[in-house]
């Protein structure tokens, strides 16, 4: 068997990462991180994959998806850190992703207050009344927390 010099196998990797091998498999499934193979064909993985899974976890914890670390992790250098200028382009365009999602919360929190306010969940007044699913016409999820308005809204 060859051994690749200071590389990390996937027990290594899982235990230094706090993550189950199976998310380790995944991860690189999803071309968030990368390993070689031993003649074997066992995975190892070297040191900087340690900084890649934080980086993903990181981006997780904000609220991004896996997709959206990917296309992260794709921009910045592989086996060394990231430079200033290159973490500082990343870092802005979270900022904005975040801010984004900020807002959707903020519009979220502001319709339920109503509800949560008042506690009654009135069928007649409330924002989240959808009779026989009236709203499912419009799309996919909640249609009115969304903020679309209901018939009621509406005139209607």
């Amino acid at each position: 068997m060859t051994v690749l010099p200071d590389r990390l196998t996937i027990g290594e990797l899982a235990a230094r990462s706090g993550l189950a091998a199976s998310a380790l498999r995944y991860y690189e499934d999803l071309g968030l991180i990368h390993s070689e193979r031993t003649a074997g064909g066992q995975r190892r993985y070297s040191r900087a994959t340690l900084r890649r899974v934080a980086f993903v976890r990181a981006a997780q914890q904000v609220g991004l998806s896996l997709e959206e670390a990917r296309k992260a992790l794709d921009s910045l250098p592989e086996q060394r850190p990231p430079t200033a200028a290159q973490w500082a382009r990343v870092a802005t365009a979270w900022q904005r992703r975040i801010d984004a999602q900020i807002a959707e919360l903020q519009a979220l929190r502001a319709t339920l207050g109503g509800c949560i306010g008042c506690g009654c969940l009135s069928l007649r007044k409330c924002r989240l009344y959808n009779p026989e699913d009236s709203a499912s016409g419009t799309g996919s999820g909640a249609r009115y927390l969304l903020g679309e308005e209901s018939p009621a809204e509406a005139g209607g």
